[in-house]
């Protein structure tokens, strides 16, 4: 199988486009997770693709529109914006968790009439505050929907149930045959988002998370795989932290999981 990193710029990208694919290179990623670029930087950002030769992941994230007629509308421009600048794929917050369930699945549907019209794929990704915000709400979705597919972020699941999900097993082990992309961040009963994943007191949250991703990799033997770290800054970053500490946690998980799925090792 081949995984492919990408860095995302969430707290990340602090100059521009240039040095930051640069940076992003000399890490050892191949690809970027980024929403949509402000209109003066899209032909900076899309010749620097090129030029670095670099993949590229839209997110979408910014539609937040509690009256869901308004959200819908909002929702289908931004994913066709997006899909203009011809990612490989969408990776999308979609909907609201206190959306009812037909209103989100029209989210979904939307979702899927913007990829049949550009050929685009969307998918899912399983966060707080959106549609898919608890691994047991997720479930119906995806058992109604043997077609829909994740951008894995368990550690949402963690807070929101505080726990490790040890009594969730069936909803999650679901939710990652569905997964075809990683958000690789390492949350905890209590808060999003470790202080530091190489820590000895991080090592249950560490060990949970990838045993989730260790089941991905499973299931996408022969196929290509897209993980991207995705430790945030604050305040997803806890307190007293410096703010190099987000970039660190990210290059660590990235290279703890390039050695962990070299080829044969799992």
């Amino acid at each position: 199988m081949s995984i492919l990193y990408f860095c995302t710029t969430w707290g990340q990208k602090k100059g521009s486009w240039k040095d930051f694919f640069s940076r992003i290179v000399s890490c050892g990623y191949q690809g970027i997770e980024t929403d949509l670029p402000v209109e003066a930087e899209r032909s900076e950002f899309m010749e620097g693709l090129d030029q670095y030769g670099l993949k590229f992941i839209a997110q979408h994230w910014e539609t937040t529109d509690a009256i869901v007629d308004l959200h819908r509308e909002n929702y289908e421009k931004r994913l066709r914006e997006l899909a203009a600048l011809k990612p490989l794929f969408i990776n999308s917050h979609t909907g609201k968790d206190f959306f009812n369930t037909a209103q989100n699945s029209s989210l979904l549907n939307v979702a899927d009439t913007v990829t049949q019209d550009t050929g685009i794929k969307i998918v899912h990704e399983t966060h707080r505050g959106r549609f898919a915000y608890a691994a047991h709400v997720t479930q119906p979705y995806l058992e109604k929907r043997p077609e829909l597919q994740l951008a894995l972020d368990v550690s949402h699941w963690c807070v929101v149930s505080e726990s490790l999900l040890e009594d969730q097993r069936e909803a999650v082990d679901l939710a990652i045959a569905h997964t075809t992309h990683i958000h690789a961040r390492v949350g905890h009963a209590q808060g999003p988002q470790v202080v530091n994943p190489s820590l000895p007191e991080c090592a249950e949250a560490l060990a949970f998370h990838l045993n989730c991703w260790d089941k991905v990799i499973e299931k996408h033997q022969n196929k290509v795989l897209t993980i991207t770290p995705e430790f945030g800054p604050a305040p997803y970053m806890p307190p007293n932290q410096p703010a190099s500490q987000q970039w660190e946690n990210n290059l660590y998980i990235m290279n703890l999981l390039k050695k962990r799925y070299q080829p044969n090792q799992l």
